[in-house]
């Protein structure tokens, strides 16, 4: 039996799962403006694909769209904040 598309779907759930809090967090702490990172980080891991094979590939492929799909929520996140969704950070200035 071939358990690897079963773990992969774990697997993606579970970097889903970890972003949305991160996303959170990341625009309390550092603002929208963070998006770069995200997207380095992004690029980053899809480059790596190029050179795996199997199972790592795909995990780090997912890692890397799931990064890229954060910029979009970091903004998506500013408007939360701005309507009153979520918390502002008191201490930074804008």
């Amino acid at each position: 039996m071939n358990f690897q598309p079963v773990v992969l779907g774990v697997v993606t759930f579970i970097i889903i799962g970890l972003f949305h809090p991160l996303i959170i967090k990341a625009e309390y702490y550092f603002s929208y403006k963070i998006w770069p990172i995200f997207g380095a980080i992004g690029l980053v891991l899809l480059a790596i694909t190029f050179f795996l094979d199997g199972f790592w590939a795909y995990v780090l492929a997912v890692a890397g769209i799931t990064c890229l799909w954060s910029i979009i929520e970091l903004f998506h996140q500013k408007k939360r904040v701005e309507k009153g969704w979520f918390p502002k950070n008191p201490n930074r200035k804008e």
